[in-house]
């Protein structure tokens, strides 16, 4: 199976131990965000010798400018198999794109309930939750959705849900929800639906559109930092009419065609809701990962990373007090969350980083209340964790994510110093 480590800066970058040991970094943190693609690095600095203010200048590094970020809008759309009556505007992350898309749905249905699930990252509850009544969707003991409970809040919101609000794959678990089915249950009883692809953008394949027009997503966001990009863009991506409505959350230069003292006409979309000097090279950027992604194959990603979780899973699984949280390995993208008994994942981070060269992510992900349904905390821990300041004693656990760079010797590494910690020879 090929590993793509020659397309990604940094991967032989080596570093200090604690005991001053110089080893080669290892990176099991991907799904908070990815190092950059070579091609994204080359780009960057070829193109910052043609960079300018876009729109409205006559220059030629403003036209060279204005053509390469406007003409990003299709090759994304391209990317995500776009509808036909879709827009892509531009934002700093998936964070700003869902708190804007909130407020455009408060805008056109203020009095809506907003369905979200309770696998969700907390930047696809928090902006829903200070805006409508949302109601949340159970999950199962392993944090699979459960699509009944889904289908039963729809009937007995009949025509008052206008939005669900979901994730494609868990930041937590890896679990990849069935998004088009959840599309088609949307659609039956009124509601839009909301997809956050953060987590599968450079993983799998992405298509909005669908032979059956239920099951076609309406809305969908994601950042190019997790994408091999990190030059701080994302997207939100969904239907023309309702990203149009009221006016721009973000008001300003870029938002208008014509100001008086009294009167304000706004600019069409997507720029209506771009305000301010846009981040060209952050779209420039992301444009560059998503043609290296698309050369490398999507299908030929998912694959070899899925070889790389079924390795992992199967190899950690003989290390003595190691516990998983519903570890199986099917339609899920190369997460594992776990623990060491009697270790503190807070510690069991830190040895890996000071001892053995590894960088993994731990705590609860920004998704608190997933993490503690997976924990089966009871509402007195709960209790405690919001009276107790000491962050790094709260709950929570360990996160492997995996990227297309990732090799199985890293994982035989990572088992080596798992061992140790779980046997307590650090």
């Amino acid at each position: 199976m090929e590993c793509f480590r020659d397309f990604i800066v940094g991967v032989d970058s080596i570093i200090p131990l604690k005991d001053g040991t110089m080893v080669k970094y290892i990176n099991f943190d991907n799904a908070a965000t990815t190092p950059p693609f070579k091609t994204v690095m080359w780009f960057i600095n070829y193109f910052s010798e043609y960079y300018a203010s876009i729109h409205r200048g006559e220059g030629y590094k403003s036209r060279v400018s204005t053509e390469i970020y406007e003409s990003a809008r299709d090759e994304i759309l391209n990317f995500v198999g776009g509808n036909k009556d879709d827009t892509v505007i531009f934002v700093k992350n998936t964070t700003e794109a869902i708190n804007k898309l909130s407020y455009k749905i408060c805008s056109q249905y203020p009095n809506c309930v907003v369905l979200t699930t309770e696998m969700e990252h907390h930047s696809n509850l928090l902006p829903w939750r200070f805006r409508f009544h949302v109601d949340i969707v159970k999950t199962d003991e392993c944090g699979r959705i459960d699509l009944d409970h889904l289908e039963k809040k729809l009937k007995n919101y009949f025509g008052i849900v206008k939005l669900v609000a979901v994730t494609y794959a868990s930041n937590v678990t890896g679990y990849i929800n069935p998004v088009h089915d959840i599309a088609a249950l949307c659609h039956k009883y009124g509601a839009k639906i909301f997809v956050d692809c953060a987590q599968i953008a450079a993983h799998k394949k992405i298509c909005m559109k669908h032979e059956d027009e239920n099951k076609k997503l309406d809305f969908i966001a994601f950042s190019a930092h997790k994408m091999y990009a990190p030059f701080g863009v994302g997207v939100l991506v969904g239907n023309k009419t309702i990203l149009n409505s009221g006016v721009p959350d973000v008001k300003g230069g870029g938002t208008v065609k014509v100001v008086t003292d009294d009167f304000v006409i706004w600019e069409d979309l997507p720029h209506k809701e771009e305000g301010g000097t846009p981040n060209v090279m952050g779209v420039a950027t992301l444009v560059s990962a998503i043609n290296t992604l698309s050369y490398i194959g999507l299908d030929n990603i998912e694959k070899y990373e899925n070889e790389l979780l079924k390795y992992a899973a199967s190899s950690l699984k003989e290390i003595e007090k190691i516990k998983f949280y519903c570890d199986g390995v099917e339609n899920k993208v190369a997460i594992i969350p776990f623990n060491i008994e009697g270790v503190n994942h807070n510690e069991v981070a830190k040895i890996l980083s000071e001892e053995y060269g590894i960088g993994v992510r731990n705590g609860c992900f920004c998704a608190q209340p997933y993490v503690h349904k997976l924990l089966k905390l009871t509402k007195n821990d709960i209790k405690n964790i919001i009276r107790d300041s000491d962050i790094t004693k709260r709950p929570g656990m360990v996160r492997l994510s995996f990227g297309l760079y990732n090799t199985f010797e890293e994982i035989d590494r990572l088992k080596y110093a798992l061992n140790n910690i779980a046997k307590g020879n650090n």
